[in-house]
């Protein structure tokens, strides 16, 4: 069987579960590095950091570690991907414990490096870039777009990383570019998780779970429905005209 990005769903465990903890680490804490500067008031570059600099800083770590690992493990890097693949038979169950594991275990670091890097500040007053429901927002809205967004991102996964109709080079820069505006979309209501790892490693280490269960049931359901949908309805099919000489064929 063959999984994202032309990777193998027959390597060790050990291997696999490796690259993703890796792989996590880096994306939340490329992203969470720049939400807490900018909750910090801290500059970049001369200036504090705003919300396209937090999208973009996710966005473009997921670009690099798609093309870096992606042959190694897929880079799923996020549970509602790896549950979704499962769901629809693209990915092996056995596989699922390692991976999930893995993937809240990078984020709980990437967390604990933000902690450790920008201090007790990161952690008291931005609460380690936590996603928590916007203002008025309640955990049912949050609950909604987050398993939108990621429906959007799973879908595109799912549309480019597994299909051979389409160019490999093209599959990095589309899924990073979905992170980054799922991310745009979802932050003024909930943050803008879209991966259950995400959310929930800055929210350990910080000690707060606002709406944990949002950010967790949100983007499976939006993975799974996403994966359903395209392995049933938008994968590759077959031309009529094939289709029904292969049937005069077999009578």
């Amino acid at each position: 069987m063959s999984g994202l990005y032309g990777s193998s769903t027959t390597q060790n465990v050990p291997r696999v579960a490796i690259a993703e903890l890796i792989g996590t680490y880096l994306l939340v804490l490329a992203g969470t590095s720049v939400a807490a500067a900018a909750l910090l008031d801290q500059p970049i570059a001369g200036g504090t950091a705003d919300s396209l600099a937090i999208a973009l800083a996710f966005g473009l770590a997921l670009v690099a570690l798609v093309n870096a690992l992606g042959h190694v493990s897929g880079a799923h890097l996020n549970p509602a991907v790896t549950l979704a693949l499962a769901v629809t038979g693209a990915f092996p169950w056995r596989y699922v414990p390692a991976y999930l594991l893995a993937q809240l275990g990078g984020a709980v670091l990437a967390s604990l490096t933000v902690w450790l890097t920008y201090g007790d500040a990161a952690r008291d007053s931005a609460s380690l870039a936590a996603t928590l429901p916007g203002g008025g927002v309640s955990t049912l809205t949050v609950f909604v777009i987050e398993a939108v967004v990621t429906f959007f991102l799973v879908l595109v996964i799912v549309s480019v990383a597994t299909d051979s109709r389409v160019a490999k080079g093209a599959a990095g820069l589309a899924v990073g570019f979905t992170l980054a505006v799922g991310v745009l979309v979802a932050g003024p209501l909930s943050g803008g998780a879209v991966n259950p790892a995400r959310a929930l490693g800055p929210m350990i280490v910080a000690g707060t779970f606002d709406g944990a269960w949002a950010y967790v049931l949100g983007p499976v359901l939006g993975g799974v429905l996403a994966a359903v949908l395209y392995a049933r309805f938008l994968g590759q099919g077959q031309d009529p005209a094939q289709a029904e000489n292969a049937a005069e064929t077999a009578a």
